[in-house]
């Protein structure tokens, strides 16, 4: 009895016809059947949903997978005056919060035209013709667009060049602010300030000073004034002139005394006989 029953499995086993498979299935509890059933549905479904690879379709909604060649879209579209049109693709989000498109990509430095390395940038814009290459717009917002370099710095560059024509519209005749005719006037401002002067009249009586300090040292008829300027202007340039009508000779002379800059003038007639002359003395740094 057991060599029987065992010869009877043995040959529903062996037997490779649909009437056996089906003696199998039928075989199994009506839960197993469904598991069964289920799973191979499951993997028939699945099956062409599977991760894409190079030569696959493009899935939506969905990471593709990493390809290892170009994905070409070629087109022969004409340009429109139209609202929609004139594109191989276009890309756009209804959200208000942005986001039409991003490209990302692990470019190595040193690829450029000069340097023809094989290093690409993330997004490349070639206009093979005369026309533009990139266009930025935006409807209602202030600011365009932004330009960053890492943390930024005088080290970044926000793009380079080749071109040195005027770019029409780049306000370039600002710098802080300032046009070319504020950048000057500051520019004199400055060099005013930088400017220690003193105007002298004859008793050393000051009438207008800058950097001056104190009164100015004199003896009366002696011709020799010493006009005393804050700090160390020692290098600085020393001009001294007389004012008034009448011919005269003037000399000056700085030296550091006690942190600041003592000027000596002494003033004479055009015999150059010391005398007590109305005079202007200024230090230019």
């Amino acid at each position: 009895m057991h060599r029987c029953n065992h010869r009877a499995v043995s040959g529903e086993q062996s037997d490779g016809s649909r009437s056996g498979r089906r003696g199998l299935l039928m075989g199994k509890t009506p839960r197993t059947r469904s598991v069964i059933v289920a799973t191979g549905l499951l993997v028939v479904g699945i099956a062409p949903f599977g991760i894409a690879a190079t030569g696959d379709t493009l899935r939506e909604g969905a990471r593709n997978g990493t390809t290892t060649r170009e994905t070409e879209i070629i087109s022969n579209i004409g340009s429109t005056t139209a609202l929609k049109g004139g594109y191989s693709t276009r890309q756009s989000n209804l959200s208000s919060s942005g986001g039409g498109a991003v490209y990302g990509c692990r470019s190595q430095a040193g690829g450029s035209r000069a340097t023809p390395t094989p290093q690409n940038p993330c997004v490349r814009a070639n206009n093979l013709s005369r026309g533009l290459a990139f266009e930025f717009n935006t409807s209602i917002g202030d600011v365009a667009g932004a330009i960053t370099a890492g943390a930024g710095g005088d080290t970044k560059k926000p793009f380079v060049t080749n071109a040195t024509g005027v770019a029409t519209g780049l306000n370039a005749d600002r710098l802080d602010n300032l046009d070319a005719a504020a950048l000057i006037a500051a520019a004199r401002v400055g060099l005013q300030a930088d400017t220690k002067f003193a105007q002298v009249e004859s008793d050393a009586a000051v009438t207008n000073s800058r950097g001056v300090t104190g009164t100015v040292a004199h003896v009366n008829g002696s011709g020799i004034y010493v006009v005393t300027f804050t700090g160390d202007l020692t290098k600085c340039a020393v001009t001294g002139t007389l004012s008034g009508v009448n011919l005269g000779e003037i000399v000056a002379a700085p030296a550091l005394v006690a942190g600041n800059t003592a000027v000596t003038v002494r003033t004479g007639s055009s015999a150059g006989v010391l005398a007590d002359r109305e005079f202007d003395v200024s230090l230019n740094c």
